[in-house]
């Protein structure tokens, strides 16, 4: 077979290109022990690297938002530590006030520093992170999450948002806790009331409190079916109770509905504890003056705290808020908040807030005098209103309670003078059991967001090691495919560089057998 010197020489040149390519390549994988560097070194490996590549982003991901979760849920719980100290020491002050040696002046000490421990804890639940965010606003973190009402009421402008983040691929964690869920949920075991309706003038002989919630799953089942309640006295060691209806239902009162006339006696009654006292004078007999006395008995109405949004184009303001149709209050009120808004001097609409350009109206309605009655509600006002006038109406159904709203009620109770007053005496000693009921409650609330900060800090943890896992699998897996073994290297580049030394010599032998040499 005859090649010829333009063929030989193409050949070689070929052969002596894709040795010295191999060598060259062997050279660079030596130096950087790297294996793959593109897809064609290795099409299936370079895809299972970018698949790692990718695992390895997100696990990174995961621990970003896993060192923000930590920080986040540690500024938390630290407040919220700080808060059950300050509500520990509120509760020392309320104990201590219900000492029988203690005077007006020694409760009103008291209430001073009850005033200080209230504004200390609107300072701490509005508290702020490193970036100015409020911790316990939900999503709504630009905002001071609590607000005092004009009434000295508090109000929460948060939302119930938690900030989820991912940190595994299948598990989210909130990064905040809301101030709903911390301070705004804790029971009012203080929901019920009292009222007096006969006789016409109070005279003194029976002090009977708002009632105290002793069991949430009776008062909700048995009590909440049967209100307003009668409760009568009938003898001077009997009374009586009839619900709605005019059912009596005095056998599931204690002991029947008996009493005596000792003072600080307890009616127990559908889950409801009342606190009754007797004030008889001196040679008065208690069934001559006792029967006639009647009080109603039921849960406290829903209540409205009203706010002027500073926009408006008039001063007017909402005086007066009453249910005045309960059917289409309780179907169609929004629930929680609501904005009523003036389309003109005399037209309104109610919607659900926060209003939205997509929000419909609930309800709608003219003026009749100076009242609008929107979904069951009527709205007093105390002058005329403009077109665009709009009023925030926050809703208190008071099933919970703020425990700011507990330490102001604690320190009003305690600033009301007492000292010779049998009356006032026991109607503070009322307020202070019931003070301390919903304090109590809040603590518990707080020690429930405590608990819940430890419990994901806990799973934070876990799932920490499970990525730090997976991470250093994923780095193990990496370099399997795509670092090289040095030794196997060395070996190929040795036989590489032999090889293009053998072409090259062979080249140069093969050449000096052409014709022309031989001339």
């Amino acid at each position: 077979m005859r090649i010829s010197t333009a063929q030989f020489y193409e050949s070689s040149a070929a052969n002596y290109q894709k040795n010295f390519a191999n060598v060259v390549k062997s050279s660079e994988e030596a130096s950087s022990l790297v294996r793959v560097k593109t897809a064609a070194d290795d099409p299936v490996g370079a895809a299972r690297l970018l698949q790692l590549g990718q695992q390895a982003s997100l696990l990174d991901q995961y621990k970003a938002n896993s060192n923000s979760i930590k920080a986040s849920l540690g500024q938390a719980e630290s407040v919220m530590t700080s808060i059950n100290n300050v509500l520990d020491r509120a509760k020392q002050l309320a104990v201590g006030a219900g000492s029988a040696g203690y005077t007006d002046a020694d409760r009103q000490a008291n209430a001073a520093e009850l005033g200080q421990i209230e504004e200390q804890l609107l300072s701490l639940m509005n508290s702020q992170d490193e970036n100015g965010k409020y911790l316990f606003g939900g999503s709504k973190d630009d905002v001071p999450p609590f607000s005092r009402n004009s009434d000295g009421t508090y109000s929460y402008n948060g939302d119930q948002s938690s900030l989820k983040l991912p940190v595994g691929d299948t598990m989210m964690m909130a990064a905040n806790s809301t101030g709903w869920d911390v301070f705004q949920q804790a029971l009012n075991t203080s929901r019920s009331e009292v009222t007096l309706t006969a006789p016409a003038v109070d005279d003194g002989r029976v002090s009977l409190s708002n009632g105290q919630m002793s069991n949430s799953g009776s008062y909700n089942s048995q009590f909440r079916s049967g209100e307003p309640y009668t409760v009568s006295f009938v003898t001077g060691t009997q009374l009586k109770i009839t619900d709605a209806g005019g059912n009596d239902v005095t056998a599931e009162a204690s002991q029947g509905g008996v009493f005596g006339t000792t003072p600080n006696q307890t009616v127990s009654f559908r889950g409801v504890d009342l606190n009754l006292n007797i004030n008889l004078a001196a040679g008065e007999d208690p069934n001559v003056v006792l029967p006639g006395h009647a009080f109603s008995l039921a849960s406290k109405p829903d209540s409205f705290n009203v706010a002027r949004s500073p926009g408006n184009p008039t001063t007017t303001l909402v005086s007066n808020t009453s249910v005045t149709d309960p059917v289409a209050y309780n179907s169609t009120f929004p629930s929680g908040s609501a904005i009523l808004k003036f389309t003109s001097a005399t037209d309104f609409d109610l919607y659900a807030a926060p209003l939205t350009a997509d929000s419909k109206p609930v309800s709608s309605g003219t003026l009749a005098g100076n009242v609008a009655t929107a979904a069951g509600v009527s709205f007093t006002l105390n002058g005329t209103p403009g077109a665009n006038d709009q009023f925030s109406v926050a809703v208190n159904t008071h099933e919970t309670q703020n425990i700011l709203d507990t330490v102001n009620q604690l320190k009003n109770a305690l600033n009301t003078p007492t000292d010779g007053n049998v009356l006032a005496t026991q109607k503070q000693v009322a307020d202070l059991a019931s003070g301390m009921a919903n304090l109590a409650s809040g603590i518990d609330q707080l020690s429930i967001g405590i608990s819940s900060i430890g419990g994901r800090g806990s799973a934070l943890a876990t799932q920490n090691e499970i990525n730090e896992s997976l991470a250093a699998a994923n780095v193990t897996t990496r370099s399997a495919i795509s670092d090289s073994d040095p030794a196997e290297v060395m070996t190929r580049l040795t036989l590489q560089q032999t090889m293009l030394q053998a072409s090259q010599l062979a080249f140069s032998k093969i050449a000096q057998l052409g014709l022309f040499n031989k001339v």
